[in-house]
């Protein structure tokens, strides 16, 4: 095991309850085909905490050293970088925040000026989505996103590429990335285009309980008192949980699903006249992906039924005859049709 970091984000081990938030994040890690998550709830209830204490606990990446967008070896270097230092180095996996007020040419990269100015050179500057390859791309506030940057982001997610027809450039690169957004629901709702394309969605909100709101307060002052002390204590916590998610991928490709369980998740999928086939595809991998960390040799209808909420409460249409929320809908079918 690695030695424990003198600084760091919050461990994500730490973090209190929200069991379905880590565990849909989890799932992401094992299979980022999944497609993301999106955390919808409360504020100061851990959601960028979470995301930053995955990325820190998870193993680092292999990478061209002087690579802008995180390419594993050397052939994958797109022509337009330039690089000089072709070594493969370990780095940490990529964590960019997408801040709201962010202008196109920031996310997707534009003609670096400097260089037109000074030495006459048209030369490409990368964007966030190129530091965000391999790694996650987080967006707080996501439902207050502008338009034509969830219209850009759509097509990256679609392709896994970064596309530049611009200013006499024309780049591409790669750009595939965990996709995580939060925000506050009572903010406005999310587009249904990007919506569907979180692969997972869970619902947090603040702990009721007083002994566990307790429990937040006491470890979150630890942390702020002496970061160290804090994260050497939860150093084995995080490296083990690394260790059970490198053990999940390498066991991935090995989880049978029989064709009972596909005809469970179209059943489901059916029942809750969910839209397209992408929640029966998100349902399977992320049962899959479950399966795989619990060590399991193959997919059981009781990871079908855990994690059916996360991967359908989105992707249902509003019913206004019913005035149940979708997480009560899609546990109430799930009951019926995996009885």
């Amino acid at each position: 095991m690695t030695e424990p970091a003198t600084t760091g984000p919050f461990p994500f081990s730490a973090i209190v309850g929200q069991d379905d938030m880590k565990l849909a994040m989890i799932l992401t890690a094992i299979d980022p085909g999944i497609g993301g998550v999106l955390v919808f709830g409360d504020r100061g209830t851990g959601k960028s905490t979470a995301v930053r204490g995955l990325a820190a606990l998870l193993p680092p990446i292999k990478a061209v050293a002087g690579c802008p967008v995180n390419s594993a070896v050397e052939t994958d270097v797109p022509e337009w970088a330039q690089v000089h230092d072709h070594s493969i180095v370990e780095k940490p996996t990529p964590v960019v925040d997408l801040p709201l007020g962010a202008t196109e040419d920031r996310v997707v990269g534009a003609l670096d000026i400097e260089k037109a100015l000074t030495q006459g050179e048209k030369a490409f500057e990368p964007g966030l989505l190129a530091k965000a390859n391999r790694g996650y791309l987080y967006i707080d506030e996501v439902n207050l996103l502008e338009d034509h940057l969830v219209d850009l982001l759509l097509d990256v997610a679609q392709s896994g590429q970064n596309v530049v027809e611009r200013e006499g450039l024309s780049i591409r690169h790669a750009a595939r990335f965990v996709l995580v957004g939060s925000g506050n629901p009572e903010e406005g709702e999310l587009r249904p285009q990007l919506l569907d394309r979180f692969g997972l969605s869970v619902e947090v909100e603040s702990p009721k309980d007083i002994d566990t709101r307790i429990d937040v307060i006491r470890r979150r002052d630890a942390y702020d008192r002496d970061q160290a002390a804090f994260l050497a204590d939860w150093h084995d916590a995080d490296m083990t949980l690394r260790a059970q998610i490198v053990t999940a991928r390498d066991a991935l490709a090995r989880v049978d699903a029989d064709d009972s369980i596909l005809r469970d998740c179209a059943e489901l999928c059916i029942a809750l006249g969910s839209d397209g086939l992408r929640g029966e595809l998100t349902l399977l991998r992320a049962a899959r992906a479950l399966a795989a960390f619990e060590g399991d040799p193959a997919v059981t209808r009781d990871h079908v039924r855990r994690v059916a909420p996360s991967a359908l409460r989105h992707r249902l249409r509003r019913d206004p005859l019913d005035e149940a929320g979708t997480t009560t809908r899609v546990t109430r079918t799930v009951e019926e049709v995996l009885a």
